[in-house]
């Protein structure tokens, strides 16, 4: 018999393109109850959009500039991003938390990038449909000897210079771009300017600029309009309007899973409320709205499981009209939004972690007042933690479900 050696496995593609995803804003002109990055558009988030785009691009190492309470969201918006548009490489994907500003948040993910990576691309998440020739006109303009290279659009208006509310003088709009991203760089030129820099700049092409660097311009795209306000939402979900082809008929639809998690202290006002029931004789738990930490972690892992973020994106402190709801408001909301998504709720299983109150005695009940709720089966069962943790102590209530959903 004659040893055949085995084929050694082909070498892993390391890219020498970085491209830097800023999702790190507030979003406060939105107006979304979100961070913008996370605010929903179709039945997945601004970020999740973004990521297409830059998945569809060049291989690339994909950094996300995340606000540091959402580092997980953009986690899972990176990977499920990835997995749609075939890219296997998660080791692609690096998620580092965002500065005090834009340009913070720049700075923040260009320290992530690889010490191979040779040329850097830095994106808006806000500019969630650029398609992916942007990225490779950008690249390619790049690769051909720019160091600094603006995707533009021409200016269509007529514009005209304001003194007040008084029209001074018309505007060559001839002279005139639109700025968009993404915008790409020779890395070590970029990394320089960035360590010299002493202002703050609108952009990466402007802070370049003012270091004394040619910036390049090539073709943008209408498609990559910037969604600051509602009505860019509005003009966003327009343009996801058109219809996408259907799925491969060979390919069956797998169903999805949630974790949700809920923590609540006892300490609130009036009676508890927990698992849609109320509860007289207990102490209430404190929270924005009743505090009922089995309901809110069942939403949270429905939510999840659909890829529709979570409780703190439809449901947050900045939505007055829950303020003191119980379980029926929020699980009924809750099976509106899945539906819409295109989902139906399989089944949900929820664990309560409480020294009180008993749930023995009123499980059936609890079961079938949040099935009813949210439309789908829901069981409860319920544990102690023999005296540890806070739950043990008798400070409050934990709560962690699993949803299950399909497609529709």
């Amino acid at each position: 018999m004659i040893d055949v050696p085995t084929p050694a496995a082909p070498p892993v593609p390391v890219p020498t393109t970085a491209v830097v995803v800023v999702a790190a804003g507030s979003g406060r002109r939105l107006d979304g109850g979100a961070p913008k990055a996370f605010v929903g558009l179709d039945e997945h988030t601004i970020l999740r959009h973004a990521l297409r785009g830059v998945f569809s691009g060049p291989l690339a190492q994909v950094i996300v500039v995340a606000p540091h309470d959402r580092l997980g969201d953009a986690l899972t918006d990176a990977r499920e991003a990835a997995r749609e548009v075939a890219v296997s490489r998660l080791d692609l994907v690096t998620v580092v938390g965002g500065g005090a500003t834009r340009q913070a948040s720049v700075a923040a993910g260009l320290a992530a990038v690889w010490p191979d990576v040779e040329t850097v691309l830095v994106h808006d998440a806000a500019r969630a449909l650029t398609p992916p020739e942007v990225f490779a006109r950008v690249l390619a303009a790049v690769e051909g000897g720019a160091e600094a290279v603006l995707p533009v659009l021409p200016v269509i208006d007529t514009l005209k210079r304001l003194d007040g509310a008084t029209v001074t003088e018309a505007v060559d709009r001839s002279t005139l771009a639109a700025a968009q991203t993404p915008q790409g760089f020779r890395r070590s030129m970029l990394d320089a300017a960035y360590a010299a820099a002493s202002a703050e700049h609108t952009d990466d092409a402007a802070l370049v600029q003012a270091a004394g660097v040619t910036v390049t311009t090539v073709a943008g795209d209408e498609r990559s309009f910037k969604i600051t306000t509602p009505a860019d939402l509005d003009r966003a979900r327009l343009v996801l309007g058109e219809p996408r082809p259907p799925a491969p008929p060979s390919v069956a639809p797998l169903p999805r899973v949630g974790i949700g998690t809920d923590v609540h202290a006892f300490g609130g006002t009036g009676e508890l409320w927990l698992a849609g029931l109320s509860w007289p004789g207990e102490p209430a738990l404190h929270g924005h709205s009743d505090g009922d930490a089995v309901a809110h972690a069942v939403v949270d892992a429905v939510l999840a499981a659909a890829g529709l973020g979570d409780i703190g994106t439809h449901f947050g402190t900045a939505q007055p009209e829950y303020a003191g709801a119980h379980a029926a408001a929020f699980l009924a909301r809750t099976h509106d939004l899945v539906a819409a998504a295109g989902y139906t709720i399989g089944n949900v299983a929820v664990q309560v972690q409480a020294n009180r109150p008993r749930f023995a005695a009123r499980r059936a009940e609890a079961e079938a007042t949040l099935s009813a709720a949210l439309g789908a089966p829901v069981t409860v069962s319920a544990t102690t933690t023999d005296g540890l943790g806070f739950t043990g102590a008798g400070d409050g209530v934990a709560a962690f479900a699993v949803a299950v959903v399909v497609p529709s």
